[in-house]
């Protein structure tokens, strides 16, 4: 059974930085993409990064140069380094994974609170 758990959220200023963490079990991860998701208040849930099983990395054109996607070398556990945090970042980030040959983002963790005060 799949677990995803986020953890590092929390309020800071604008301008400022923020690590999340999301530890993974369940499985072995190696033949996981991982992601962050985020949903602000009213608004539809967004991608923001996602890694794949080789390495490569995507973002969202809102977060480019400001986040990291990274994960672990037992790859169950994967970062979202914040940097440069703005107001509009404020959000429940989530974490998400899907299995090689699967059916898309299928595990989902239970989201952590990111504040970014002005």
């Amino acid at each position: 059974h799949v677990q995803l758990v986020e953890s590092g959220g929390g309020l800071v200023q604008a301008g400022g930085s923020l690590k999340l963490s999301c530890a993974a079990s369940g499985d072995t991860f190696s033949t996981y993409a991982m992601a962050w998701f985020r949903q602000a208040p009213g608004k539809e849930r967004e991608f923001v990064a996602h890694i794949r099983v080789n390495g490569n990395t995507d973002y969202a054109d809102s977060v480019k140069g400001r986040f990291s996607i990274s994960r672990t070398r037992t790859w169950n556990t994967a970062y979202l380094q914040m940097n440069s945090l703005k107001t509009e970042d404020t959000a429940v980030y989530y974490c998400a994974a899907a299995r090689a040959g699967g059916h898309g983002y299928a595990y989902w963790g239970q989201g952590t609170q990111v504040t970014v005060s002005s």
